[in-house]
């Protein structure tokens, strides 16, 4: 599917069932017009969403408008914040840096929903790919080693993604003590990290690959693979499932 398609895709998956009267239409398009990142834009976004519902029926408004939607409430702390089109952030995103903060690369049509934070700093850097979502209060800390999100990654609530730690040497207390990391995280197009999975640093989750709810990874996934546990197993490949699974009820 290419992007154009994509991106219809998604604006009809997250219309309203209901629809929008024409006078709705013509008041979320007028506003959204002027919607970005600054004080106004803010300001024209909240006005545009006064006539929209809530939560995931909300980015509908980020491709109305290039610079995409940002909730008011989002807090921007970062002077190297770069957005692509279309992006949607929701209600109390936090993005913030600390000293040597690396850039937040975020690619378009990406959606980051409400109470997720996302921190660079002491040399780490953060990107996140075309067309991936964070969905909410998942917490992604980009220190000493980058973190890096392919295209099409979907991040369920609750996750978070650590690339560094502390050191827990018994000269001193653990909070005195100088960060540390085993390298980047790196999560491969298209990968999908249940609710609640923790990412710690060094890892690769490869292509396509799937992390169980509340999973703990501290090692590499391959491509196309599942895995779920404390720590984190490979338990089935994707290529050995068949198409006739039920669904739990």
């Amino acid at each position: 599917m290419d992007s154009q398609n994509r991106a219809l895709t998604i604006i009809n998956t997250y219309r309203h069932p209901s629809g929008f009267n024409a006078w709705t239409k013509y008041w979320m398009r007028f506003w959204m017009r002027f919607a970005g990142v600054g004080f106004f834009g803010r300001m024209a976004a909240r006005l545009a969403a006064l006539s929209a519902p809530p939560h995931k029926a909300r980015p509908y408004l980020a491709h109305m408008n290039p610079r995409g939607y940002i909730a008011p409430s989002a807090t921007i702390y970062h002077s190297d914040l770069r957005l692509g089109k279309n992006i949607f952030m929701d209600e109390r995103v936090v993005i913030f840096q600390r000293e040597g903060a690396g850039p937040v690369t975020i690619g378009e049509r990406v959606f980051i929903y409400r109470d997720t934070i996302l921190e660079t700093g002491h040399g780490g850097y953060l990107k996140i790919g075309d067309d991936s979502s964070i969905h909410p209060r998942c917490q992604v800390n980009a220190y000493v080693a980058p973190i890096q999100i392919g295209r099409g990654v979907m991040i369920a609530p609750n996750c978070a993604l650590y690339s560094y730690d502390h050191g827990v040497l018994p000269d001193k207390p653990v909070r005195k003590q100088p960060l540390q990391s085993k390298g980047a995280i790196i999560i491969e197009d298209e990968a999908w990290i249940g609710f609640g999975a923790i990412v710690l640093s060094g890892v690769r989750i490869g292509r396509g690959a799937v992390v169980g709810a509340g999973s703990v990874v501290t090692h590499d996934i391959p491509d196309n693979a599942i895995a779920a546990g404390n720590p984190a197993r490979v338990v089935k490949m994707r290529a050995d499932m068949t198409g006739d699974v039920k669904p739990r009820m």
